[in-house]
């Protein structure tokens, strides 16, 4: 059986403030951090991670004592840890939600930091690395997780410094959905890494046409240029790639162009490009392309006068002509239409996603391993579910008071798991599907759903053993408008 835990906890952050203090006393911290690690109110989040984590099993027989040590396992003594959160954007659009159900809350990093440099100790590193959305504002995201608290903290009581790392190389301006400024960042201060999968590549026969790829910026060149001729080429990052353990940490939510977010797609951030990633191809479907249905002249007209724009776009020119017709069509037709491969169609970013996941599973410091049996990396998942996310994920989704941490070292596992809570049907999602029915290099234990069992805990974290079809939605959350009537769990 392939394991998952599942913490149930309050379906809110509560009144904790940064540092995010753990709000009770733990035993397995009394070395380490001392008393100040319980000072603070109640934080639902902390006893979220500690309950999944018991729930996954980790140091299972040392639970409760001071010597349970989760991560132990997973990472040696003096390690590298990385945790990737997801900090796609600093804000959210829409009218009555917030911002807490588009990016990982800074509860849950703390106590997942906590586990990580007890399990390192004093002579090892925690990093928290991110490749947010090119429009991200990253110091308002520091502020919002309350980041730069952490650093303080970490180095008042342990004398050891929390890394905080942008992965991007540039930050961009948009301006009715146009980019209007561009500005170089440091990046990776270790650097970067091609890897190619080759035809090892979830790309690979596929029969899509890699020159009608298109990936996050005007120009299209990059994305077709590592995507062909027996090339499959992602630019990650070197300090995610060099380290002894990375800790996933994503957010429970919808997503447009597959369906949803979770424990796969989230690694999307630990590129360095995003325009290296396809995320549609262009064209509808009879045409070869995913990019929106078949059957609306208007929308193969407004295809075809995107790609005229682009190279007046990628040269700065005319952008107050196109920034007018954006909102004009915005006045015309809302945001509420299928377009840039937004729906279920979508055959080209769940491959992307699957092909990030196979870089980073197959691949340690000396380089890539696809010939390995089986994945040569330990990645631990801890999915932050409390305030999840429905509707217009992963950038503007409705709040949702869920209360669920998971925890998991099988993203798919944890993934099933979650599309359960939601009340989404596996086998209508390809990025989960297809991996489960992969013939390698495998990222995942699971060959099918029956395997998974959960180990779930509530308040008094005591662990009970539950099979995947126990795990229910107590309302099935609404799906992505392109992804509507399409993935939601039938009744049985």
């Amino acid at each position: 059986m392939i394991r998952v835990g599942l913490a149930r906890t309050d379906p809110g952050y509560g009144d904790a403030v940064p540092p995010f203090h753990a709000g009770k006393h733990y035993p397995e911290f009394s070395s380490l951090l001392g008393e100040d690690a319980a000072l603070g109110p109640p934080n639902p989040a902390y006893a979220g991670v500690r309950g999944a984590l018991r729930g996954l099993g980790l140091d299972r027989d040392r639970f409760g004592s001071d010597r349970w040590n989760p991560l132990g396992a997973l990472v040696p003594r003096g390690g590298r840890v990385v945790l990737k959160p997801n900090f796609i954007r600093h804000w959210n659009p829409t009218e009555d939600a917030s911002v807490e159900s588009v990016i990982t809350h800074g509860a849950i990093l703390r106590a997942v930091a906590d586990y990580a440099f007890l399990a390192v100790g004093t002579e090892g590193s925690v990093v928290v690395a991110e490749a947010p959305q090119h429009d991200c504002d990253f110091e308002r995201i520091r502020e919002i997780a309350g980041l730069d608290q952490l650093v303080r903290f970490y180095d008042a009581v342990l004398q050891r410094e929390l890394e905080v790392v942008d992965l991007r190389r540039e930050a961009v301006v948009f301006r009715n959905g146009i980019i209007v400024e561009r500005h170089p960042l440091p990046g990776d201060p270790a650097g970067y890494r091609a890897v190619d999968l080759g035809d090892r590549s979830f790309f690979h026969g596929s029969g899509l046409d890699p020159r009608r790829f298109r990936g996050a910026d005007y120009d299209p060149e990059p994305t077709a240029e590592h995507h062909r001729d027996g090339h499959n080429e992602y630019l990650l990052s070197e300090t995610v790639l060099s380290a002894d353990l990375v800790v996933n940490v994503p957010k429970l939510k919808t997503h447009k162009k597959t369906g949803v977010s979770l424990a796969l797609k989230n690694l999307v951030g630990i590129n360095g490009d995003k325009n290296w990633l396809p995320h549609h191809c262009l064209g509808p479907v009879s045409r070869g392309g995913d990019e929106f249905p078949d059957g609306r002249w208007i929308d193969l007209l407004r295809s075809r006068a995107t790609e005229v724009a682009r190279p007046w776009l990628a040269a700065r020119r005319a952008i107050g002509i196109f920034r007018a017709a954006r909102r004009l069509e915005h006045r015309l037709r809302g945001d509420a239409f299928i377009r840039a491969g937004n729906w279920w169609g979508n055959r080209t970013t769940w491959r992307m996603c699957l092909d990030l996941n196979r870089c980073l599973y197959y691949s340690d410091r000396e380089g890539l391993h696809l010939d390995a049996d089986r994945p040569v990396r330990t990645v631990l998942t801890v999915l932050d579910g409390i305030v999840a996310g429905e509707g217009e994920g992963p950038l503007a989704p409705r709040d949702i008071p869920l209360g669920v941490v998971l925890a998991a070292t099988d993203p798919v596992a944890l993934d099933l798991v979650a599309l359960r809570l939601m009340g989404f049907d596996e086998q209508q999602i390809p990025k989960v599907w297809e991996p489960i029915r992969d013939a390698g290099p495998r990222i995942t234990e699971v060959t099918d759903p029956s395997e998974v069992q959960v180990g779930e805990v509530a308040a008094d974290f005591e662990a009970r053993d539950r099979s995947l079809e126990q795990i229910t939605a107590k309302r099935p959350f609404i799906a992505h408008p392109g992804w509507l009537g399409h993935i939601e769990r039938r009744p049985v």
